[in-house]
C-alpha cells in the first residue's frame, strides 16, 4: 500500500480500528490522517446535512507494534466500502471531498 490509499486498521492493546488517507508507511510504523470507525457515520452526516463538523480527520502516528492489520477501503462482495457509503450519504467521493478539504492527495 502506498502513500494517499484509503485503508481501514486495525489495532490492537488497546483494540481500536481508524480509516482515513495513509500518508507514510515505515518499518518502525505509519501515519494516516483519520478518524476513529466509531466516528465514521457522524461525520459523514453532518458533512451531508452541510453543517459544520464537529469531528474531522486528525494525523496520527501508529507504532507497527500496535498494528494488527491493515487493508484498503474497498468493496467485498455486497458489503460496500466506507467510502461507497460516504459518496451513497453526501453525493460526491470521499477523495473530491477531501481534496476540496486540502487533505488528499497528500504532499
Amino acid at each position: 500500500m502506498k502513500p494517499g490509499a484509503i485503508v481501514i486498521i486495525n489495532l490492537r492493546e488497546p483494540s481500536e480500528k481508524y480509516w482515513g488517507v495513509l500518508r507514510d508507511l515505515q518499518p518502525f510504523g505509519l501515519t494516516l490522517r483519520c478518524l476513529n470507525v466509531t466516528s465514521f457515520e457522524d461525520w459523514t452526516v453532518s458533512i451531508a446535512r452541510e453543517t459544520e463538523p464537529t469531528l474531522g480527520l486528525a494525523t496520527i502516528f501508529f507504532p507497527m507494534a500496535r498494528l494488527e492489520r491493515m487493508f484498503l477501503d474497498e468493496r467485498v462482495g455486497e458489503v460496500e466500502s466506507m467510502s461507497e457509503a460516504f459518496e451513497r450519504r453526501v453525493g460526491r467521493s470521499v477523495e473530491d471531498y477531501l481534496r476540496e478539504q486540502g487533505e488528499y492527495p497528500i504532499n
